[in-house]
């Protein structure tokens, strides 16, 4: 039933020329689905339009349903989707079959989760098979222009426009100014920034999804057009092995490869980074006529390893497996791992990532990661004279609500990959549940620009993680507590205010942050500052309970009662709940920069 609701949402929408919506979200992706799942939610009419005949963007139709990172940082829409996931393979632990993720699923799995969620609200309709064209401002809002296969025209009237596209297409359109490539360090002030800047991007990948069909199968296709062995002979341990051309990449055997997106279905994910179908292209300004030529290219990258496989390692079982509704059986589209980053209301670093004190941005923070610093460069040919980033080591981070809001442009916010970051930390911010939970703040903020009236730049940054929290979504990286336990939600509060600090750390392959809950509060850690122009003793002694509490009201705090034991040491937790209850600092409201509002 759901897939004929949404056959005959796209019908009707077809016979009409033009729609006025609230909200309208270009793309599909896995922003953007999040994006319309939660506007709807917030009770905006909300319509999503998508180019390919699935929803899930990276998650589904690019075929990386491998997700990297975030396994103990699980909130709002992203746990949504993976308990789903979850449920549907019988608990977490059974999609541990691939050793890149602790979290597998098939494509069609994913999408068919992402279509319930969205068929589940009825204030969200979701429209496929049209091409973004053209967008047009209106006094409030946007026209925008669509165009079927067929050529027919038809146009969506919103109040807030969301870009949900892989590459940015709609915030260029809209004049939004944006960024390709390597950032000159003059422009993010990063250490480890290039001196001068570049257009190169990352690698992206035609991913393919393939199965074993038993010893006795021949799968074997035919030679791919502009096959070349050497292309693979490093990509897994074989005796065709050439250290002269090699990239210096670790090599894996053949099983470890196969078993590196085993999922849990045992189909395999092929994204494999090691020479094999990393492809690079800077498509993001060429036609679209230019971009299928090249992805064209990109495909027989892909089927080259395929074919590689099946004849010069013997693998002739290996098949493309029956996953995508496409006709060549490849993922619907490549997965971009970099897109255009706009010019936005604040602009996200690796140094601030690095330190999230070094700024006042964390206040506003919206969307939390915790993957390294990934960049993919090996298959562009001078891959040697790009930064070694290494997977540069951060602690988890908070990502700034200014990085959706582009400067200058209104009533639009951008989603997915193309947010106001900078070339070096979208190595990290580019992941799935990033991405999710981008897409799912969008949807808050289009929708209370709307009921409110104004500029989505005018929406106070404390309703928008108000509304988040709500939704059971993280807005600092802490550990220590999960969304729906006692005490999250003001460690969250409390955390985003920086009266109480947490550590982040690098711990191996794991990036972390800690609020230290349990641990006694030291009187030095308390940091009134700008937020009651008050100061506390310099002192690394515990605080007691009848001090806080006497703290408390020398703030102005109507406490009621003492303390059940005054002399007991209070734990940092206790001192986020007590502030959070008596003072309500978060009441105070921020600017883009975390500065307070006076």
């Amino acid at each position: 039933m759901k897939r004929i609701f949404l056959l005959i949402a796209t019908l009707a929408f077809a016979m009409s020329c033009t729609q006025n919506v609230d909200v309208l979200i270009v793309g599909g992706g896995a922003s953007g689905t999040a994006a319309g799942v939660q506007a709807a939610r917030c009770g905006v009419n909300t319509l999503i339009v998508e180019e390919t005949p699935w929803l899930g963007g990276m998650l589904t139709s690019a075929g990386v349903s491998a997700i990297d990172g975030n396994y103990r940082l699980r909130g709002g829409l992203f746990r949504e989707f993976t308990d789903a996931v979850a449920q549907h393979y019988g608990g977490y632990e059974n999609l541990k079959t691939g050793w890149v993720s602790h979290i597998q699923f098939e494509p069609k799995v994913g999408e068919q989760i992402l279509e319930d969620l969205a068929a589940a609200e009825p204030k969200l309709k979701v429209v496929k098979g049209l091409r973004f064209v053209c967008a047009k401002k209106l006094s409030r809002g946007w026209e925008v222009g669509f165009e079927s296969e067929s050529g027919a025209k038809k146009t969506v009237r919103c109040k807030i426009l969301i870009d949900g596209t892989e590459l940015g297409d709609v915030a260029k359109a809209c004049g939004v100014a944006y960024h390709i490539g390597f950032d000159p360090r003059s422009y993010t002030g990063e250490e480890m920034a290039l001196e001068e800047g570049n257009d190169i991007v990352q690698d992206m990948t035609m991913v393919m999804t393939i199965k074993d069909y038993g010893p006795e199968a021949d799968m074997t296709i035919a030679r791919p057009e502009g096959y070349n062995e050497r292309n693979y002979i490093n990509s897994c341990k074989n005796p065709l092995n050439d250290e002269s051309i090699s990239k210096g990449q670790p090599l894996w055997t053949p099983e470890m490869m196969l078993s590196y997106g085993l999922l849990p279905g045992g189909e395999m994910m092929i994204n494999w980074p090691v020479e094999a179908n990393d492809f690079y292209a800077n498509i993001i300004e060429m036609s679209r006529e230019q971009r299928d030529s090249v992805i064209a290219v990109a495909k027989q990258r892909t089927l080259g390893f395929l074919y590689f496989l099946q004849t010069s390692l013997g693998m002739k079982s290996l098949g493309l497996a029956d996953e995508y509704p496409s006709e060549d059986g490849l993922a619907l589209f490549p997965y971009y791992r970099e897109s255009r980053r706009i010019e936005g209301e604040h602009l996200f670093t690796l140094d601030e990532a690095r330190d999230r004190y070094s700024t006042n941005a964390y206040r506003t923070g919206v969307c939390v990661g915790d993957y390294p610093v990934d960049h993919h460069h090996y298959a562009y040919p001078d891959w040697a004279s790009l930064p070694r980033l290494h997977f540069a080591p951060i602690p988890s981070f908070t990502l700034p609500l200014g990085s959706l809001v582009p400067l200058k442009v209104e009533d639009l916010i951008v989603a997915e990959k193309s947010i106001s970051v900078t070339n070096l930390i979208n190595g990290s911010t580019r992941l799935q549940p990033v991405v999710v939970e981008i897409g799912q703040t969008a949807g808050i903020l289009a929708a209370l620009s709307v009921q409110r009236g104004c500029a989505v730049r005018e929406v106070d940054v404390r309703s928008v993680q108000k509304a988040l929290l709500a939704a059971g979504a993280y807005l600092q990286p802490w550990l220590d507590l999960k969304p729906g336990e006692e005490g999250f939600e003001a460690l969250q509060r409390i955390g985003s205010t920086g009266i109480l600090r947490g550590i982040g750390r690098n711990v191996g392959w794991a990036n972390e942050s800690w609020f230290r809950a349990g641990d006694p509060l030291l009187w030095n850690e308390l940091d009134l500052g700008d937020y009651y122009d008050a100061v506390v003793v310099d002192s690394d002694e515990p605080v007691q309970a009848e001090d806080f509490y006497a703290l408390l009201r020398d703030l102005g705090a109507d406490v009621i009662g003492e303390p059940s034991n005054p002399s007991a040491e209070i734990t940092r937790l206790e001192a986020a709940v007590l502030l959070d209850k008596y003072l309500d600092p978060f009441e105070k409201p921020v600017d883009f920069s975390g500065n307070l509002v006076k």
